[in-house]
């Protein structure tokens, strides 16, 4: 699995990072986004959607979430 680490980064950050390993999830590898800025949230779950990825949001910790990001088969 892919691990991006965003704590600190502000949108568009994440996403832009995302997307540079967008052709490794499309074939099947997983990713998880690491954010600790709550729109990042929104943004990567618009992106998945745009490029129909399935996505799952936890919040780890108070304020840290770990978005993993799979291709839709």
């Amino acid at each position: 699995m892919v691990k991006i680490d965003c704590l600190g980064d502000i949108c568009p950050v994440p996403v832009l990072r995302l997307g540079k390993v967008i052709d490794s999830i499309k074939n099947g590898e997983k990713c998880m986004v690491v954010t600790d800025h709550s729109c990042t949230i929104s943004n990567i779950e618009a992106f998945c959607k745009a490029n129909h990825l399935n996505y799952h949001t936890d919040e780890v910790i108070n304020g840290v979430w770990e978005i993993t990001v799979s291709a839709s088969r």
